[in-house]
């Protein structure tokens, strides 16, 4: 079961957090067995689940 969570406000980040996020982006991606890279038939069956999902959540459009 997933849980989703919205949060209204956040804080604002502060300047060592902004950055941490700045550092982390410049880093490579680091693939190993607990987080393998996805083949194209891995991303195409995740690219088709998101989209049908986008399908569920997307607002009724009134008539």
């Amino acid at each position: 079961m997933t849980r989703t969570v919205t949060l209204e406000e956040l804080p604002p980040l502060t300047d060592e957090q902004r950055e941490e996020i700045r550092a982390a982006a410049k880093k490579p991606i680091t693939f190993d067995e607990d987080c393998p890279e996805l083949s194209p038939a891995m991303i195409k069956a995740f690219e088709c689940s998101v989209a049908q999902r986008n399908r569920r959540m997307a607002p009724r459009k009134q008539a």
